[in-house]
């Protein structure tokens, strides 16, 4: 056979296994995504992520602003900046790349269980909640807890250092803070009196104030989420979350929704440039 023919033969055979390869690879990806979008909902993370449009307002807010004050733009811009399934493609990313198949896996099969189940039901419920009718359900019940049922809030303060500690939380939402309002500054929204560094060392000077803050709030969120459920249920799900493999996807987890969070938080701060004059802050 001529060395040319045997060439265009191997170069042709090449050819096809590339082609089959890449298509094999495109089906690996795709069930992946499958596999990722599965373990989006059974957890309930989806809804955790789509409840980050709730948040929207809260931008506005930390610029002394309120998002009546932009009128229907701020509407339009706020649905196209935090579109639900921009978000979770974002996070279906993120997770791709770095969840673990075991760390999945395990995670899947807590929330596919019974308890698990109705653990994701009244979670995604309450994400999706009026925050001051949550609030204020929680504060009550909380206090009520602690003088009726000291055990119970002791379980609770362990389920949220088994999500996440609060420095970690704190760590994160100053982040969020810092990363927006250098964006604002940026954009011509608002005129900081401090620099970066100023800034972290105000965060810095209420850090124990904050901590304390969100501790209690945390606590109450708790309260009203789980206030169908046993004592026993949400020692079993303490536990759960106590595995490192559960620590493993609650730590990943976090870091993509606060990621995303602060993200949108930054496209905020762009656009409100062209809606609203600079101010001082």
């Amino acid at each position: 056979m001529p060395t040319v023919m045997r060439l265009a033969l191997t170069l042709r055979s090449m050819t096809l296994t590339l082609v089959v390869l890449t298509l094999l690879a495109a089906q690996a990806v795709a069930a992946d995504r499958d596999k990722l979008r599965a373990f989006l909902t059974v957890t309930g993370f989806d809804v955790a992520l789509e409840s980050i449009k709730l948040s929207a307002e809260d931008a506005p807010r930390m610029l002394g602003l309120e998002a009546a004050d932009f009128g229907a733009q701020w509407t339009l811009m706020a649905k196209d900046v935090f579109d639900v399934q921009d978000m979770q493609a974002d996070a279906l990313d993120i997770l791709s790349q770095t969840l673990d198949d075991a760390a999945l896996a395990h995670a899947a099969d807590f929330y596919a269980s019974d308890l698990g189940r109705r653990l994701v039901e009244a979670e995604n419920a309450s994400h999706m909640r009026d925050r001051d009718d949550k609030r204020d359900e929680g504060g009550r019940l909380l206090a009520d807890l602690r003088d009726e049922d000291p055990e119970r809030v002791e379980i609770l303060g362990r389920m949220l250092d088994a999500i996440g500690s609060d420095e970690q939380s704190l760590r994160a939402a100053h982040e969020l803070e810092i990363r927006f309002l250098m964006a604002a500054q940026q954009a011509g929204v608002i005129r900081l009196r401090l620099d970066e560094e100023g800034l972290r060392a105000a965060q810095a000077e209420q850090a124990e104030e904050t901590i304390e803050a969100m501790r209690i709030s945390g606590l109450a969120a708790s309260a009203a989420t789980y206030r169908d459920f046993s004592n026993a249920d949400l020692e079993a799900y303490t536990e759960a979350l106590e595995h490192p493999l559960m620590q493993e996807v609650y730590e990943l987890m976090n870091a993509v929704q606060y990621e995303i969070m602060a993200d949108r938080f930054e496209e905020v701060a762009s656009r409100l440039g062209e809606l609203n004059p600079g101010q001082e802050l």
